[in-house]
């Protein structure tokens, strides 16, 4: 049995959740990977798979054994990489998990990029605000905005996520115009929360060297970073927003910035990956090309 095909079928097989999926992008019949599932199970003597007509799952050691198998693979193509005689381009296929409106908004318009740069890298692009366990999902790397708390990923900072305070003019209109901090008391807000935890995002400016924070109530509470601006725009209450999702509406007028003289606290975005992982080079030129992405934008550079 040739062990390192038997683990990069296995890997295929876990992360296309099908026997019949991982052979079409095999090129393979499925009694092949059926075959070699058994002897590599046979060899092992462990059960990795748990299979039923209708589902596919990892068994306790076949979810550990997955891990290892995919920092072996992924040493293995680092150690090949500066050898190879044909100069072969990083290839095979990454997961990526990017959160909603960053990933609609900043990188997939750029995508065709990365794609004619990397023709041979299949890119698997998940979009969700939720806090993807990438272990326990198959995920090679994630987007990540705030800071990090997960000691067991590596955390590669490629940008810089600024807000901006704003309204509609209609709001505006109705309410007034707040000048200063203490102003935000008498105003309503769209209230953006968390689809994941459920609490509502705080506000935070900066003043005198300190994070002054602030919580509000409104008519109207929205979990996607989106439909938030969205429901500013029609005049729903004050927002504070990612400046690079409401530069083009503060451009034409259709939102106003407001308390100039109080800058919102930015966040920290971050590229995140198991350690080890970067050795990879499918991986290695994605972290790249996003750090040169958000590099190249004005809204979200370091």
């Amino acid at each position: 049995m040739d062990r390192i095909k038997a683990m990069q079928t296995f890997v295929r097989i876990v992360e296309a959740r099908s026997f019949s999926r991982a052979a079409e992008s095999l090129d393979l019949p499925r009694a092949s990977l059926t075959a070699t599932m058994q002897n590599l199970e046979a060899y092992l003597g462990r059960k990795l798979l748990q299979r039923t007509t209708r589902s596919l799952s990892l068994t306790t050691d076949g979810a550990d054994y997955y891990e290892r198998c995919r920092e072996i693979l992924a040493a293995l193509d680092a150690a090949e990489a500066p050898f190879r005689a044909d100069g072969a381009p990083p290839q095979g296929r990454l997961r990526v998990e990017l959160p909603g409106a960053l990933g609609r908004n900043v990188v997939m318009p750029r995508l065709g990029e990365f794609h004619a740069a990397y023709p041979d890298v299949e890119l698997v692009v998940g979009l969700s605000d939720r806090l993807a366990d990438l272990n326990r999902d198959g995920i090679d790397c994630a987007l990540r905005v705030g800071e990090l708390d997960d000691s067991a990923l590596v955390g590669r900072r490629v940008g810089s996520m600024r807000f901006v305070t704003c309204a509609a003019p209609s709001y505006l209109a109705r309410h007034g115009t707040p000048t200063a901090l203490d102003d935000l008391g008498k105003h309503q807000a769209v209230v953006h929360f968390s689809g994941r935890t459920g609490r509502p995002f705080d506000w935070d400016f900066e003043v005198d060297g300190a994070v002054r924070r602030f919580n509000f109530t409104g008519p109207v509470s929205v979990n996607d970073a989106d439909a938030y601006v969205c429901a500013g725009l029609q005049g729903l209450g004050l927002i504070q927003a990612a400046s690079y999702q409401v530069a083009p509406h503060l451009d034409s007028g259709a939102l106003v910035a407001l308390l100039p003289d109080y800058p919102c606290a930015a966040m920290p975005v971050s590229l995140v990956y198991a350690k080890g992982q970067m050795a990879a080079p499918k991986l290695r030129v994605f972290g790249a090309w996003i750090e040169a992405l958000f590099a190249s934008h004005p809204q979200l550079h370091l």
